[in-house]
């Protein structure tokens, strides 16, 4: 699985990127990010990549040349049979779990365009990008951090990333339900003890009290996402 982010400032995906799971990825060869200074692509020599947008209004937007241009050599340097080309913005459908496993089951490769100041020229959103994505409604200063939040959640989903295959499985949202409660040694911790049937070794008695677990902790928490994960409407 390939990373392709476009970026004006590239030193904030250091530490995410050479730390963990993403780094024993790569490592490994199950995924590469390449991080591309949009700078790089413009070609005046104060490297100017936005300029003040057309009919007034505060701010500066960024230029759409440079992006193209950035997206075009890309895909020409580095093919991949399966590409998508997705703007990080808060107009984008919000990014969630299933959205991370389609990602990492139909591309190869997925260019990642952060926006800066004001936004993007609306050309690279209509004649560039394939989607918009938005982690959130909130407003953050670019698109590094969706970014990074969008490769580390899509990588999990790229097989042998993981140390274990049933990791992926067992994530939150999987299967529209939050994680069951989890449990580690010492069996008893300041007089609270470990639920009986995770001692017991009957995995089917386990398995019927982590579901189970799982439908009360997300009706509890995010009774949102019930409709779905049990099949009943909800509203």
């Amino acid at each position: 699985m390939q990373f392709d982010v476009l970026t004006l400032f590239p030193g904030m995906f250091g530490g995410p990127l050479t730390e963990s799971i993403l780094k024993r990825g790569q490592e490994k060869g199950l995924i590469a990010v390449r991080l591309h200074d949009l700078r790089d692509y413009a070609h005046d020599r104060h490297r100017q990549v936005d300029d003040t947008p057309f009919g007034g209004g505060g701010g500066m937007v960024l230029m759409p040349a440079p992006i193209f241009e950035a997206v075009e050599t890309i895909q020409e340097q580095f093919p991949a049979g399966r590409s998508r080309v997705i703007l990080l913005s808060p107009q984008g459908r919000p990014f969630d779990q299933p959205r991370a496993r389609e990602l990492a089951r139909d591309f190869d490769r997925v260019v990642l365009i952060c926006g800066r100041y004001e936004g993007v020229d609306e050309r690279v959103r209509e004649f560039l990008a394939d989607e918009e994505i938005s982690i959130g409604d909130y407003v953050l200063t670019g698109g590094e951090l969706p970014a990074m939040v969008i490769i580390d959640a899509v990588s999990r989903q790229v097989p042998g990333v993981l140390g274990s295959p049933r990791s992926a499985e067992q994530d939150s949202f999987t299967d529209a339900t939050l994680e069951y409660p989890q449990y580690t040694k010492p069996a008893i911790f300041r007089g609270q003890p470990v639920p009986e049937v995770l001692l017991s070794g009957n995995h089917g008695e386990i398995e019927e009290w982590r579901r189970g677990k799982a439908l009360e902790v997300t009706e509890k928490k995010r009774p949102d996402l019930m409709g779905a994960a049990d099949g009943i409407p909800r509203g």
